[in-house]
């Protein structure tokens, strides 16, 4: 399976994710005024790689901002990753780095672990 890549631009996130070596990350900003369009290609080859894949997998999210309609999106993809987690494919690790004083960003990375029910890693940096 190929990786996948999108370079960072206005409103949009930078995404990498490298089917080789099991590990996908969105970092940035993302208000995209067709959140729904700008995912799909995502959610598309997500759905592809879980497929294929049969080994743990690490999704690091390093977003600066997000709206609501993104946050849907990502809380998205992490239920695609539980569910493959679930089906004993493999363990999936998923990180969620927030700036060091960002309380909105650590807030919602709580939000996320309480309605996902997955272990989701809170990291702090600078």
């Amino acid at each position: 399976m190929e990786n996948f890549h999108i370079s960072a631009a206005d409103f949009i996130p930078e995404v990498n994710f490298d089917a080789n070596k099991y590990l996908l990350e969105i970092s940035g900003q993302s208000f995209h005024e067709y959140t729904s369009e700008f995912y799909e290609p995502i959610f598309q080859w997500v759905e592809d790689f879980l497929k294929v894949s049969s080994k743990d997998i690490t999704i690091n999210f390093k977003m600066t901002y997000f709206n609501t309609a993104s946050s849907k999106c990502l809380f998205d993809i992490v239920e695609m990753l539980k569910e493959y987690q679930e089906s004993g494919s493999g363990k999936v690790t998923v990180n969620w780095y927030y700036q060091e004083e960002d309380d909105d960003m650590l807030e919602t990375g709580e939000d996320f672990i309480e309605d996902s029910g997955m272990k989701i890693n809170l990291v702090e940096y600078k």
